[in-house]
């Protein structure tokens, strides 16, 4: 897969947390970016997926009761 340049603007705090998380892993700050922003869409997608499944379920329901009165129905007026 072809690579692009991204820039981003954090907080030089958030760099330095950064750069000693992808130490401690071994990796760069690059690459740990861009190993979270993929599991981030995976999630997104699994998310997407189950919502999309859900409402086909639904679809198929049955209805099971619910209200079929109104207010007017339980009291003389």
């Amino acid at each position: 897969m072809a690579k692009a340049n991204l820039t981003v603007q954090l907080d030089e705090d958030v760099i330095r947390r950064a750069r000693v998380a992808a130490a401690k892993r071994g990796t760069s700050v690059s690459a740990l970016v861009a190993r979270e922003l993929d599991r981030l869409g995976e999630r997104d997608a699994r998310y997407e997926e189950a919502w999309r499944r859900a409402e086909e379920i639904m679809k198929g329901a049955i209805a099971r009761g619910g209200r079929s009165w109104r207010r007017d129905d339980l009291h003389d007026r």
